[in-house]
């Protein structure tokens, strides 16, 4: 009799067990199933300073997702425009919780780390979140200087010489890339003078503190509008509906173009569930009317890459720079 009861009794325990194992399997295969979702608010990293593309882009992004309520904690915007954009890489490649850390970025995420190896920024080890455009750029003078083309842009900046000052963002940057196609072009001797962020950019422009600058359209559409500065030609392939009689380079027999990507980027160490969320929301914000209609009134180009295709682009893109950064000298 006591005999079966200890059988019985290890059979009640082990059928226990059994149930608890069980429990505990279809537990974990739920918790698996849970979508991530931040929990605390969300780093928003602007590697550029106020009131420039990037800057404008990052907020009508944020304001976009708190407007229709697409995330359950807000994007906080930092700008970190330092050192050509250095201080946001190393800031984002060493947050301590990537999860709930984000960037917005251009080409200097190319150029910078290119520049400066000390760094030990790979850009292959961040997340590719989502490009949400290219930009486009134009070559712009101030309307009191009287210049209306390139050919009377090309005489002017020759008759001064390095006295002619070109405003840009940045040492080695986008601007003094394409600063230095248009010396290179044209014979020219342009003085290239960086400033932090594209808005400031604009503004010595707007001064007459400046002869010229390759801001974007974003950067300079005010100015634009008021009639105070003048686009002359476009880097791109086609003309801009903005600014439909600045024709391209190309047309001006210069066979040379150059985008600005648009993209958000994640910290290196990002769990696949934080990425997936980030992806998925910057998705739907990219087919948003008021991302469509943002686009368009900045001349954006390009459609949504993300995951592979974007991580593919960066290298892409990067040796791209790499050979440009060489022929300037700017790097060995």
């Amino acid at each position: 009799m006591k005999l079966g009861k200890k059988l019985l009794g290890l059979g009640l325990a082990a059928a226990v067990g059994l149930g608890m194992t069980l429990s505990s399997a279809v537990t974990s295969d739920a918790l698996a199933d849970v979508k991530w979702e931040p929990k605390k608010p969300i780093e928003f990293v602007i590697m550029a300073g106020k009131g420039g593309g990037a800057d404008k882009m990052a907020r009508l992004l944020q304001a976009t997702i708190e407007k229709n309520g697409w995330s359950s904690k807000p994007l906080t915007p930092i700008n970190k425009p330092g050192g050509s954009g250095a201080e946001a890489l190393v800031h984002l490649n060493g947050v301590s919780d990537p999860d709930h850390t984000i960037m917005v970025t251009l080409n200097s995420f190319y150029t910078t780390p290119l520049r400066q190896p000390k760094l030990g920024i790979d850009i292959t080890k961040f997340a590719p979140i989502a490009r949400m455009a290219e930009d486009t750029f134009l070559l712009w003078v101030n309307k009191d200087s009287g210049i209306s083309n390139v050919d009377e842009f090309v005489a002017a900046a020759k008759a001064k010489g390095s006295d002619w000052v070109m405003a840009g963002t940045g040492k080695a940057s986008e601007d003094n890339l394409l600063t230095d196609f248009l010396n290179a072009a044209y014979g020219l001797n342009m003085k290239y003078v960086p400033y932090k962020g594209g808005g400031k950019v604009a503004k010595q422009l707007a001064g007459n503190h400046a002869d010229s600058t390759v801001n974007n359209p974003s950067e300079q559409e005010g100015f634009y509008a008021a009639g105070t500065t003048v686009p002359l030609a476009a880097f791109t392939d086609n003309r801009l509906e903005m600014f439909a009689d600045a024709p391209t380079f190309k047309e001006l027999g210069k066979d040379f173009v150059y985008y600005m990507q648009r993209s958000v980027v994640g910290a290196p160490g990002m769990s696949e569930g934080a990425q997936h969320y980030y992806q998925e929301l910057f998705k739907q914000v990219f087919a948003s009317e008021e991302w469509a209609t943002y686009r368009k009134k900045k001349s954006l180009q390009g459609e949504l890459l993300q995951g592979d295709a974007l991580l593919s682009y960066w290298k892409n893109e990067r040796d791209v720079h790499e050979k440009m950064l060489k022929k300037m000298g700017a790097i060995d």
